[in-house]
C-alpha cells in the first residue's frame, strides 16, 4: 500500500461520517467502521487512494463497482450506499470513498457451512442474487467463496455477495484475463464473451470447492508446461465427480454441480434461475429426508426409553466435509477481514 494513504483515527470526520474503528487494509485501500452522526446508522467505508499510477486500476474498480451496485437491489447483494470522490486540479481522482452496508459475518472461504442444509440454503440465495444481476443485464464474473459473506440469523444463514469489482455487462469481451484461477471459466481465460453461463461455471466451481475442499481443473495454470494454457478447450481435463471426493454429497446436488462446471458453455445450465430452481428442489428433498429420519428416530427412541432425541444424525445435518470446514482456514468476521484491494 502507498505510504501516502491517510489512516483515519477514531472520532475523525470523513465525508460527513464519524470513524469508529479501522477494520482492515488492502493493496491501496483501508476499510473503516463509520457512523452517520445524524441518523446514527453504522456503515463500512472503503477508502481507496491513488498513491501512484499503479493504483489507477483500484480507483477505477471502486468507481465501477458503485456504478454496477447502484443499478441492483437484492437482499443477497451487499448495498453500496454512496460514492464520494476527491480530485486534484478538478481532473485526476486521488481518493474514492465507498460507503457500504455493514455485514457482521464470515466469508465462506474462512468458514464453510456446517451441513448440507445450510450449504444449499446459501447456494440458493447466491443463485437468486446472480439471477437478479442477469435480469439487470450484468454478469458477476468473479463468484468464489471469499466473495460470499455469510451472516448468522435466527432463521438460518444469510448470504451476501460482497464484491462486484469484476462485474460487467452481459456479452462483454474483456481485453485482459480477469478472474480467480480456481473458479475461472474457460471463456474468461480465452477472452471470449462473458455470459450468464460464465457465472453458472463460477458458481459451480464455488459449490464444488465448498463441498470437497478441492478446486476444479481450469484453463488457467501457472505451470509453464501445462497444456491447459492452450486455447483448445478439449485439453482441459474434466473435474472428477464431486461425490467421488465427498461421498456424503446428495446425488442430485453432485449432478447439478458437474453440469455447472462443464467446459463447453453450451453444456451448462442456460440460466441461473434454472440452477436456483434445482437447488430449491434439492433442499426440499434434504429437509423431507431430515423430517422422516427424525420421526423414525423419535419413534424408535420412544419405544425403547421414552426420551426424544435430536435430528443431529439426519440427512440435512450431515457436515459438508469430515471436518465441517472445506477450507480449513481460521474464522474471522468482517471486522478482521482484510479490505479487498
Amino acid at each position: 500500500m502507498s505510504d501516502l494513504i491517510a489512516h483515519y483515527k477514531a472520532n475523525d470526520e470523513v465525508e460527513g461520517l464519524r470513524v469508529l474503528a479501522e477494520l482492515g487494509q488492502g493493496a491501496a485501500s483501508v476499510v473503516y467502521l463509520v457512523q452517520d452522526p445524524r441518523s446514527k446508522q453504522i456503515y463500512a467505508m472503503k477508502h481507496v487512494h491513488r498513491g501512484s499510477a499503479k493504483d489507477d486500476r483500484f480507483v477505477q474498480q471502486a468507481i465501477y463497482e458503485y456504478k454496477i451496485a447502484s443499478q441492483l437491489n437484492h437482499p443477497h447483494i451487499r448495498k453500496i450506499v454512496r460514492l464520494e470522490k476527491k480530485t486534484k486540479m478538478f481532473v485526476h481522482v486521488t481518493d474514492v470513498f465507498l460507503v457500504m452496508e455493514l455485514l457482521d459475518g464470515v466469508s465462506m472461504d474462512r468458514k464453510a457451512p456446517k451441513n448440507f442444509d445450510d450449504a444449499v440454503t446459501i447456494f440458493i440465495q447466491v443463485a437468486d442474487a446472480l439471477a437478479h444481476m442477469h435480469a439487470r443485464g450484468f454478469a458477476h464474473a468473479d463468484m468464489k467463496p471469499n466473495n460470499i459473506m455469510v451472516v448468522s440469523s435466527a432463521a438460518g444463514p444469510v448470504a451476501k455477495i460482497i464484491d462486484l469489482g469484476q462485474s460487467c455487462p452481459l456479452g462483454t469481451v474483456k481485453e485482459r484475463i480477469q478472474g480467480t484461477p480456481d473458479y475461472i471459466a474457460p471463456e474468461q481465460v480465452h477472452r471470449r464473451a462473458i455470459t450468464e453461463r460464465t457465472d453458472v461455471y463460477n458458481m459451480g466451481a464455488t459449490m464444488y470447492f465448498t463441498l470437497t475442499g478441492r478446486a476444479v481443473p481450469n484453463a488457467l495454470s501457472t505451470k509453464p508446461d501445462a497444456l491447459v494454457n492452450r486455447l483448445d478447450d478439449a485439453l482441459i481435463p474434466k473435474a472428477p465427480p464431486a461425490v467421488s471426493l465427498n461421498a456424503a454429497i446428495p446425488p442430485r446436488l453432485n449432478e447439478l454441480i458437474m453440469q455447472c462446471v462443464e467446459v463447453n458453455p453450451e453444456d451448462r445450465p442456460a440460466t441461473m434461475s434454472y440452477v436456483k430452481d434445482r437447488l430449491e428442489l434439492i433442499l426440499g428433498q434434504l429437509r423431507y429426508r431430515n423430517e422422516q429420519s427424525g420421526a423414525a428416530q423419535r419413534a424408535n427412541n420412544a419405544s425403547a426409553a421414552g426420551v426424544p432425541i435430536s435430528k443431529s444424525g439426519s440427512a440435512s445435518g450431515v457436515p459438508v466435509t469430515k471436518s465441517g470446514s472445506a477450507s480449513g482456514m481460521k474464522v474471522e468476521g468482517e471486522r478482521g477481514e482484510p479490505a479487498a484491494g
